[in-house]
């Protein structure tokens, strides 16, 4: 009588052997381990480190203080929308083989001060009269719901494009824009918070240009097409949708915080107008563009929307 399935030998269940563990530790960018020592030693704290208590608003029309209220609340959404990211690159670059080690010591800190950005952003909307939750428009809205953990940990996902796309170019038009901001605030409550702010996301920025100068030199042409691809889509489908410059939604899906921007930025809370903005993405992606080229990458010179 042949033998039956529930008679057969059971069969040993394979061990999947990992070659991830342990994780290389080594130090080997140390412009990347240099920016986490400075983040440790900057740090700061957004209750302790800010002078809340002589932000005055008595002094402003209601108009001001709504629409300063809706600026600060849209930059809490991009924030809100970027603090998953982080702890998601975190794990990819521990998931991938021979990753190195110093950009997971520095997203380790990077997402601690991305809290205190939200919270910041947050903080501001509140006192000026309260904290909006979302947009107004739903199609803006959205753009906000980012899946970026999700695309970070994609297989799919060639890890290097993201940063390239991510940390190196959006973090650094960010930067750029946020300088801006700072240059015009008068306020002294307002200026010392943007302050605290852009000094973190100089490094954020610097991590990203540091870390794709680092690994250009192995990448093959597919490689680059691949990079090329994904700041393409970035600033099509995320930037130029009206991600970080209200102004770039289409069909005025942002009119409300176009114009609350525009009072803002006469009041010196800390914001700029449309043609501000643009000159400065403008001049950003045509230094990113020349950076880019130097590591071989022909980024794509998708026209920047009119203001």
């Amino acid at each position: 009588m042949a033998a039956t399935s529930q008679d057969a030998a059971p069969q040993p269940t394979p061990i999947l052997i990992e070659k991830r563990f342990p994780l290389e530790l080594s130090q080997t960018i140390m412009t990347i381990r240099d920016l986490y020592d400075a983040s440790k030693q900057a740090r700061w704290d957004p209750n302790a480190d800010i002078p809340w208590s002589d932000l005055d608003v008595s002094g402003l029309s209601a108009e001001v203080r709504r629409a300063a209220a809706l600026t600060w609340s849209r930059r809490s959404w991009v924030e809100y929308t970027g603090l998953p990211e982080t702890p998601a690159l975190l794990i990819r670059f521990c998931l991938e083989i021979r990753r190195e080690a110093d950009p997971k010591y520095f997203l380790a800190v990077r997402n601690t001060e991305e809290a205190w950005h939200v919270e910041v952003c947050h903080s501001i909307a509140e006192a000026f009269g309260g904290y909006v939750d979302a947009p107004s428009n739903d199609s803006y809205a959205a753009l906000f719901n980012q899946a970026y953990s999700k695309q970070a940990l994609g297989a799919d996902t060639f890890l290097d494009g993201y940063v390239a796309a991510h940390c190196a170019l959006e973090d650094g038009l960010e930067l750029e824009l946020w300088r801006g901001y700072l240059d015009n605030a008068t306020d002294p409550v307002v200026k010392r918070a943007l302050q605290l702010c852009v000094e973190d996301k100089e490094r954020h920025a610097a991590f990203g240009w540091f870390y794709v100068e680092k690994r250009a030199a192995q990448w093959s042409e597919s490689d680059r097409a691949t990079v090329a691809g994904a700041l393409a889509r970035h600033l099509g489908e995320v930037e130029f949708k009206g991600y970080h410059c209200a102004w770039m939604a289409p069909d005025n899906a942002a009119a409300e915080i176009v114009a609350a921007e525009k009072i803002t930025t006469a009041a010196g809370l800390g914001a700029l107008t449309p043609e501000a903005e643009a000159t400065i993405v403008t001049n950003y992606l045509t230094l990113a563009r020349i950076k880019f080229a130097a590591l071989g990458v022909d980024m794509p010179d998708v026209p920047v929307p009119a203001a």
